[in-house]
């Protein structure tokens, strides 16, 4: 039956899809910030190099030498105070301090209200990648109903491509819910 292998690529696509949209999330997660240094901390910065937005990564070599310090060095020095400032309108609570050559942000201990707002960062993260995921799971349905209107497929099957594509939903906003639960302790962690 043709329709079987339509809905069985429906479903590998939509499965792959939601993957991607979990994944996404939880790279955007290693740039909220918990109590440790970390160079993922800057990954949401973007500093306007020459006219141009430009990935902080781009533009200089970030490390953590130790445990409460991010090291900043620009690949072009003429860009240091470009980079500073786009660091401090970053919103991640740290103040950059350079020598001329190098950025340094000593990472401060956090306190519990910085704690509760990089949680509420994480919730509105989640909260994205959920919509990411729902999205996908609406262009599918679109697609069941068009296969189903145009006579591809039976009422049947596209009610079983449904309840499939629920449990998918379903597991893959379990995966986000448990990725969120770890960065809310990974950040509320003394």
């Amino acid at each position: 039956m043709p329709d079987e292998s339509i809905l069985d690529e429906l479903l590998a696509d939509a499965e792959e899809r939601m993957s991607k949209a979990v994944e996404q999330t939880q790279t955007e997660f290693a740039s909220v910030r918990t109590g440790r240094a970390s160079p993922n901390l800057l990954d949401r910065v973007v500093v306007d190099y020459h006219g141009v937005p430009t990935a902080l990564r781009q533009l200089a070599q970030i490390n953590a030498p130790e445990a409460r310090l991010l090291t900043v060095q620009p690949y072009d020095p003429s860009a240091i105070k470009t980079i500073e400032k786009a660091i401090s309108e970053g919103n991640l609570g740290v103040t950059p301090s350079n020598d001329g050559k190098i950025i340094r942000l000593g990472i401060p201990e956090m306190t519990e209200e910085r704690r509760r707002e990089m949680v509420k960062v994480a919730r509105e993260i989640a909260e994205q990648g959920r919509v990411r995921v729902r999205n996908v799971r609406r262009d599918v349905l679109g697609d069941l109903r068009s296969l189903k209107s145009d006579g591809d497929i039976g009422e049947d099957d596209e009610r079983r491509a449904e309840g499939d594509l629920q449990k998918v939903t379903d597991a893959k906003i379990g995966d986000l819910d448990g990725a969120l639960k770890a960065k809310e302790a990974d950040i509320l962690e003394v």
